[in-house]
């Protein structure tokens, strides 16, 4: 790619001051966001750089730069700063990443583990700066701290997608586009089911004691999901909150968590666990307390997760994970088409939600309406498993 033709196309589309949508939380639209998770239909078009950012053909070495007139028989050199590797999540996420930017399609993958640290991804965006890359994609650790090395990016002319988390940062038009979830309509999903099937179950006047073990704090998904379910108790005055930790979204944190849990409180109902491996490491320390994790509330404790992966869905069947709520991983193709749009000098979507479902392990509620949308309920069976990519 030249870059001498995205700093004109990326000024261009400046110069049309089109509203960005991006920001600090990607619930600012609920009732659409599942419409909007085809891409086509998310806000508004805003490209980020330009001539007038990165000082135009004289930005990062103009056409010699990455991806210039001397980029290797065409390749696309693409530099991804990964959170790391702390669920299986995570992992789904970066496998989608190196199968969709091969050597095979056309591109050379940096790829960085910053091992849950932003320090590090603020060192890895710096040294993708210096090897030129032609694009930078970045999964936050957290939404706050970006502002001065995007900037960086942008002066150097080099286009940046965010994905899964999101940036709250001073100037959006420091990225070119967002790409994940709707974090806070997961959790307004999952609240949504739990009182269908409270009321389903003849338990919808009982109390509900609630522990939500949160993710990293200040990651967007524990933004967003946290948010659900504080609204929903708000809502609800027979729900109470007994207390809220963070797991970091690890499987051992949730457990050592759950564990000094179950030590204050003889009385929870639902452990709302803010991702798959979370739920995994609570279920075993429910377990090892004596106590059983099910599907009858005031009886059992009913664990409720996000993620969707095959191990949290199989939990699901087979009966210690009660909801579910998707969070798809497979960013790759999402951003690759983001790229071949740039590359063809076609404006983009600044904020792109991915397709996501809910699954229970009970028939009892087959839909569930948020926000006057109606969403589909699957009830989890080995075939559903089977035909999942992560």
């Amino acid at each position: 790619m030249k870059r001498k033709i995205v700093a004109l196309f990326l000024a261009t589309c400046m110069a049309m001051s089109m509203t960005a949508c991006g920001g600090k939380d990607a619930s600012a639209d609920n009732a659409s966001s599942n419409d909007a998770a085809g891409g086509d239909d998310a806000a508004a078009d805003d490209a980020t750089g330009g001539d007038d950012a990165a000082g135009g053909d004289d930005a990062a070495g103009g056409d010699d730069a990455a991806g210039g007139d001397d980029a290797a028989g065409g390749t696309l050199t693409v530099g991804f700063s990964q959170v790391g590797a702390e669920s299986d999540w995570r992992t789904a996420n970066s496998a989608s990443m190196k199968e969709t930017f091969s050597e095979a399609n056309g591109y050379e993958l940096i790829f960085d583990d910053a091992q849950q640290k932003q320090e590090n991804q603020i060192a890895a965006i710096r040294n993708f700066i210096q090897q030129e890359v032609d694009y930078i994609v970045l999964a936050p650790v957290t939404e706050t701290g970006w502002d001065t090395v995007l900037q960086e990016a942008y002066d150097a002319g080099i286009p940046v997608i965010i994905v899964d988390r999101m940036v709250n940062i001073s100037n959006e038009e420091l990225y070119t586009a967002w790409v994940g979830s709707n974090f806070q309509l997961e959790g307004e999903k999952a609240c949504a089911w739990l009182e269908a099937y409270a009321e389903a179950t003849g338990k919808g006047s009982e109390e509900l004691n609630i522990i939500d073990i949160q993710g990293t704090i200040g990651a967007s998904a524990q933004i967003g999901r946290t948010a659900g379910l504080e609204a929903a108790i708000e809502a609800h005055d027979n729900w109470k909150l007994l207390e809220a930790q963070s797991g970091e979204f690890t499987q051992a944190k949730g457990q050592e968590v759950m564990e000094s849990l179950l030590k204050q409180y003889d009385d929870i109902d639902v452990v709302y666990c803010e991702n798959d491996n979370e739920a995994f490491g609570a279920i075993d320390a429910i377990e090892a307390a004596g106590k059983t994790v099910g599907k009858e509330i005031g009886k059992d404790i009913l664990v409720m997760s996000f993620d969707s992966t095959n191990a949290g869905l199989t939990d699901v069947l087979n009966g210690k994970i009660i909801c579910n709520t998707e969070c798809n991983p497979l960013h790759g193709p999402r951003v690759e088409e983001i790229i071949k749009k740039l590359e063809a000098g076609e404006q983009v979507e600044k904020q792109q939600f991915v397709d996501e479902e809910i699954f229970a392990g009970t028939e009892d509620v087959p839909s569930i309406k948020v926000n006057d949308t109606e969403y589909t309920v699957t009830t989890v069976t080995q075939e559903v498993i089977d035909g999942r990519a992560y």
